[in-house]
């Protein structure tokens, strides 16, 4: 009768033990601290085992090892069952779904945002004005972004200009954003002061400064701030990051020397249908304020665009972009005041094999402007009648790892006399002798335009980075 309790009660003790083993988890001591909890929980367990030990022991001892064999298969049979029933189970999931945690684990350095410094410094030759300075820096552009929670993120671009041998369509008689004759005229008439002046530029400016908050419902995305617009994609690029010595000629002829760039808000959404072969289309609404001196004068009222933006992934090596654009606006001066709209399309062409992104690639894209409402300052009674179009095309190939060569062609019409026209052909031979640095040698040849003759210029850029966001197309 002693042997059959004890040899019933083997096993349930064994089971005891195995669930015990299986199912210790600290939330039985979640008041204590989680270090004793521990240790008492181990002491325990080492005694129950030392018990079952010193039973088998006993068993066999008394010639009954067949009996200690079958205890020790019990054992692995409720340890396994046990394991099966609740040992794959994860402690945390025992924790209340109401209980909220904190995270500090950013340290200091972690709350630091990501900061960079890209720059373009040039060297120059033109063979029309040998007396022009031949080393020159452009620009120095800092940039200060951070995530600022999971929502939300915000970036800063503080930049100084300098003045350079820009290309300047139509005799830089377009006004704008101070085109490079005119600071050279300054500094020629205006002595060292002058000279200090066109050199350096109009001192540091805030080239964009915005919060944004990504991934919002419905696939909607938010920014706040002062940001370059949605024109198109060549708008949007830092001048560091662009792929020749400045943007394309109906750039420099409709918005100016700089990017179109403007306070307001920008929302964008991406449907949720498509992608891959079927596409990925985007669609954004911007309400700015009219800023660029060039496309809106002296008006300051709200100003609207609208994008948008379809890509298709077209096979494992070849993608293509296309997207269109309207930003309506109001031009003001002090001779005429009317409606002001600039259409836009721009598509791309990529070819990048995966297995050898580094080390080929080619890249098409070109581009379409219409400016409609023009500024007559011969007869203000015609201002807002009229419309000048220009277009630009690009190509860049990739030799290897460290070399590009590249091209591209643009035409405009004149925004103040359409029947004027400009085309501008520009080479590259581009050098990357790492990723923080670039060496870039262009020739560019501007047609002739009224009594000044055709012009070139060869231009040597170097651009440089330091920090995480170095020459990015953002």
């Amino acid at each position: 009768m002693h042997y059959r309790l004890r040899r019933a009660g083997l096993p349930a003790m064994l089971l005891a033990v195995a669930t015990s083993i299986a199912f210790a988890t600290p939330s039985r001591a979640a008041a204590q601290d989680p270090t004793d909890t521990l240790r008492l929980e181990v002491e325990r367990l080492a005694a129950l085992v030392d018990s079952l030990s010193r039973e088998v022991e006993r068993l066999r001892a008394e010639g009954r090892d067949e009996e200690a064999g079958d205890a020790l298969a019990d054992l692995r049979a409720a340890a396994a069952a046990a394991a099966a029933a609740g040992g794959g189970a994860n402690p945390a999931s025992d924790v209340s779904e109401d209980q909220q945690f904190v995270g500090r684990q950013r340290s200091l350095q972690g709350l630091n945002p990501e900061i960079s410094l890209n720059a373009d410094v040039f060297g120059h030759l033109d063979p029309d004005d040998t007396d022009a300075d031949n080393f020159f820096w452009r620009e120095f552009e800092l940039s200060i972004q951070s995530a600022l929670d999971p929502y939300s993120r915000a970036a800063v671009f503080i930049s100084r200009h300098g003045v350079g041998p820009e290309v300047v369509p139509f005799g830089g008689e377009l006004g704008g954003h101070g085109h490079g004759h005119e600071g050279e005229e300054e500094g020629e008439e205006g002595g060292h002061e002058g000279e200090a002046e066109g050199h350096g530029g109009e001192g540091f400016e805030i080239e964009e400064g915005y919060v944004e908050w990504v991934s919002l419902p419905g696939g909607l995305g938010l920014k706040l701030g002062k940001f370059f617009q949605r024109l198109t994609n060549l708008n949007r690029w830092h001048a560091h990051a662009l792929p020749f010595q400045s943007r394309s000629l109906p750039h420099l002829a409709f918005l100016g020397e700089e990017s179109l760039a403007q306070s307001g808000v920008s929302v964008t959404w991406l449907a949720p249908f498509g992608g891959g072969g079927a596409g990925t289309y985007e669609a954004t609404v911007e309400v700015t304020r009219s800023e660029n001196e060039a496309l809106f004068g002296e008006a300051s009222s709200a100003s609207v665009l609208t994008h948008l933006n379809a890509f298709w992934q077209l096979g494992n090596s070849v993608d293509f972009e296309l997207g269109g654009a309207w930003l309506n606006g109001h031009f003001k001066d002090e001779d005429a005041s009317f409606g002001r709209n600039l259409y836009s399309v721009e598509a791309a062409f990529n070819w990048i094999p995966p297995e050898r992104s580094r080390r080929a690639g080619l890249t098409l894209r070109g581009g379409y402007m219409l400016l409609d409402g023009l500024a007559n300052e011969e007869d203000p009674m015609l201002a807002g009648t009229g419309d000048a179009s220009g277009l630009w095309t690009m190509a860049e190939l990739r030799l290897n790892t460290d070399w590009l060569i590249g091209a591209r062609f643009d035409r405009v019409e004149s925004p103040l006399e359409p029947e004027e026209t400009q085309w501008l052909f520009s080479p590259t031979l581009t050098w990357w002798q790492s990723e923080y640095v670039r060496i870039r040698a262009e020739y560019d040849t501007l047609s002739a335009f009224e009594e000044e003759p055709r012009t070139g210029m060869f231009v040597l850029q170097v651009t440089f980075g330091m920090g995480p966001h170095r020459h990015a197309t953002y």
